[in-house]
């Protein structure tokens, strides 16, 4: 497996990313998104784990504006503080460069996907209702049907118009995702154009596919993994 630290440019200055590709051709790309902790050694460790399955994997900076390092998972307040700077236009202009540097890769778009963890889970949902990708999947995103900060809005509303499949994974033990929310997705999802699926874990909360943080699920998050490794080989091909 290679890995290195690359810079991409947006239209706010450099933005670093951690990649992974394995020995071989790599079979697709995945665009790995943070939690609100940034690009730390869990989200590194996952794009790691993306390569060792075969994908050109990529963890862009999203927190790159704010020159952020890495927060420990207690600087609960400072990473909220972090979430607060950023916006949709800005989040978007950083998915694309992302999607770009695995399109001049070699990858078509409909082979590019995107996961993402908490904060980061929101984000392929925003990402699925705006770019025409392969596909995309979302560990316990909070923000899609009820705003956390107010300059990230719902995004619910988009469900309709899903421009790429979209896998969401929760937890009904999440305190900041209600059970209502996830269901209040699922209802809307039912008009998406698009394959989409929720899948709740009764005895999971916020956090459970991270083995760094207390919230750690093994049983969820091994289901949860195999199900994203197969929702991205049905649909990047």
């Amino acid at each position: 497996m290679h890995r290195a630290t690359v810079t991409l440019d947006t239209a706010d200055g450099p933005m670093a990313c951690f990649e992974a590709r394995p020995e071989h051709e790599a079979r697709a790309g995945v665009v790995v998104v943070q939690e609100a902790f940034g690009v730390n050694d869990h989200i590194r460790d996952v794009t790691g784990r993306f390569a060792r399955a075969g994908y050109h994997a990529l963890a862009p900076d999203l927190f790159h504006r704010e020159a952020a390092e890495p927060l420990a998972y207690d600087d609960l307040e400072e990473a909220l503080a972090l979430v607060r700077t950023l916006t949709d236009d800005g989040i978007l202009a950083d998915l694309d460069a992302a999607f770009a540097h695995l399109h001049q890769a070699g990858f078509g778009f409909d082979r590019i996907g995107t996961v993402g963890f908490c904060m980061g889970g929101r984000v392929t949902f925003l990402a699925a209702a705006r770019r025409a990708i392969g596909a995309a999947v979302g560990f316990y995103g909070g923000g899609i049907v009820t705003a956390r900060v107010p300059n990230l809005p719902p995004l619910v509303g988009e469900a309709a118009h899903l421009r790429a499949p979209w896998l969401g994974l929760f937890g009904d033990l999440d305190a900041s995702i209600p059970v209502e929310d996830v269901e209040a997705l699922r209802a809307a999802l039912e008009a998406a154009p698009l394959p989409h699926e929720v899948v709740r874990y009764p005895n999971a909360g916020h956090g459970f596919h991270c083995d760094a943080r207390a919230s750690f699920q093994p049983e969820a998050a091994a289901d949860a993994w195999t199900r994203t490794l197969d929702w991205l080989e049905r649909h990047l091909g």
